[in-house]
């Protein structure tokens, strides 16, 4: 089956999740990903565990599932790039492909080789791909980044968490790492941009992505309410800082989202919760009228959504055209009959485990189908095949580089 980016070679200088997200997308769109890796240790996300993968007999795999989560379909090759002899099979890498993704500290490639101005010079067509917290330049330049600080030096730690004077108010984190996610999603749409970029002139060139750019840009809407009136969005827990009722109710037994976009839909909901009064109300008959009461509006929706559990309001609501929804967890979530049907859960055979679950990818293609036919490599485990089909070396040549710690 023909595949998008078949015939396109990345070579994978990148680790943890922002730069590993970003190659395992142009692997599910068929590219050739080879991951390098430390000797003896791989990529720090391994050791990340438990859980760890099972193997056929249910012990321990060397590999955790966080690893797992980002590095299907790649190849994985062991390789000291900080020895000569490494460097030297690592840049002929890097002039076989199209594509290079790094995440190493800025500079850090330029003293072995690998950065974008050595290579060009010999490789004008390689489109590469720098990932760093902060960026080429500015005075943030040499700080590690990571995730975590990023979501609050970024504003998004300001906007997330309950309001601070209610209980449990403060800034709070959100629960998967947003910023190395959505780094290595804008990475991919980058190396796409560069590569149709390249079709067309001849030329690759260097993409700089920088988490906290990304952090400032997905803020996306906050952003445009500050610039539109300059005042400083603040946490609003559950609740949508421009819409209600927007927001988070606990029902008899447990909890459900109400999202009540415009006034048609907040007559419905008033219908079927009992209350058909409450649109002709000065205070909610629109939706600037019921932010400014807000307060007042989502006690008296709070006391009504109590008198039944969830999944009957649900059953009320769904029907009725109001937006809401269940809180699920990812027990449920996999249960869930649109997450099974849109095939969310795939098997991807492992040479250890027999099979394991994955997460799809949820890129749909009426042509080309993503194929989940490649795990997630074990370490080393395609050293040998990319230096003998790719550099043409021998198995006298690999053994002895194995022998001398360079493999």
């Amino acid at each position: 089956m023909q595949r998008i980016l078949q015939g396109v070679r990345v070579l994978d200088l990148t680790r943890v999740l922002a730069g590993p997200w970003c190659t395992q997308n142009l692997a599910d769109l068929g590219a050739e990903v080879i991951k390098i890796e430390r000797p003896g240790k791989g990529d720090d996300t391994r050791s990340w565990g438990p859980p760890f993968l099972k193997d056929r007999e249910g012990r321990d795999t060397a590999d955790a599932a966080y690893y797992l989560a980002c590095n299907r379909g790649k190849k994985s090759v062991t390789l000291d790039i900080a020895s000569e002899e490494g460097r030297s099979i690592a840049r002929a890498l890097a002039l076989s492909a199209d594509v290079l993704v790094e995440n190493f500290k800025v500079g850090d490639l330029a003293r072995h080789g690998l950065d974008y101005a050595s290579l060009s010079g010999e490789h004008p067509r390689l489109v590469y791909c720098s990932i760093t917290g902060f960026g080429q330049g500015g005075p943030y330049r040499d700080r590690p980044g990571y995730d975590f600080m990023v979501q609050g030096l970024g504003g998004l730690m300001s906007v997330t968490g309950e309001r601070d004077d209610l209980p449990g108010g403060g800034p709070q984190k959100v629960g998967v790492a947003v910023s190395d996610l959505f780094t290595g999603m804008y990475a991919t749409s980058a190396i796409l941009a560069a590569l149709i970029h390249r079709a067309a002139s001849g030329r690759g060139q260097h993409i700089d992505m920088a988490l906290l750019d990304v952090q400032v840009a997905m803020l996306a809407n906050l952003s445009a309410v500050y610039f539109a009136s300059d005042e400083v969005p603040a946490r609003m827990g559950n609740a949508h800082q421009n819409i209600v009722p927007y927001h988070v109710f606990r029902a008899a037994d447990e909890f459900l989202i109400v999202a009540v976009g415009n006034d048609s839909q907040f007559a419905k909901f008033c219908e079927v919760i009992g209350e058909p009064g409450w649109p002709a109300d000065a205070r909610f008959a629109t939706n600037p009228q019921r932010v400014r009461h807000r307060d007042l509006l989502v006690g008296m929706i709070s006391d009504r959504m109590r008198e039944r559990p969830a999944r009957e309001w649900l059953a009320l609501l769904e029907p009725s055209g109001v937006p809401c929804g269940p809180i699920n967890d990812l027990s449920q979530v996999f249960s869930d009959p649109q997450v099974r049907y849109r095939a969310m859960q795939v098997k991807v055979p492992h040479p250890a485990a027999g099979e394991m679950r994955m997460v799809a990818s949820p890129m749909k293609f009426s042509d080309t189908p993503i194929p989940y036919d490649a795990p997630p490599p074990t370490l080393g485990q395609h050293t040998d095949e990319v230096l003998g089909r790719i550099l043409g070396l021998t198995r006298a040549q690999i053994d002895g580089l194995r022998e001398r710690g360079i493999l």
